[in-house]
């Protein structure tokens, strides 16, 4: 899972934090500290799903999956996305 970790990382630093990740840590929220707004979150999820070639259901898009990089990773680890991309 740390490959995946690394490229969620990575694209979050690059695309909302534009490249700065002072601070920025596994656990830090989207939400809670305005890195991600809604419009943001459709690229997250966009991402998400051609990156790893996922279907994301609606019943799916909340924060206990989507907030952070952790819930993102252990989320991730349910849909069975394959190690290497």
């Amino acid at each position: 899972m740390s490959d995946i970790r690394t490229t969620l990382k990575a694209f979050i630093i690059d695309n909302f934090l534009f490249g700065d990740d002072n601070g920025f840590a596994d656990d830090t929220s989207f939400l809670e500290e305005g890195i991600i707004d809604s419009t943001g979150m459709l690229e997250l999820i966009t991402f998400l799903e051609e990156t790893y070639s996922i279907q994301l259901d609606d019943e799916e898009l909340i924060p206990e999956n989507l907030d952070s990089i952790n819930n993102l990773v252990s989320f991730l680890s349910t849909k069975q996305v394959p190690q290497a991309q």
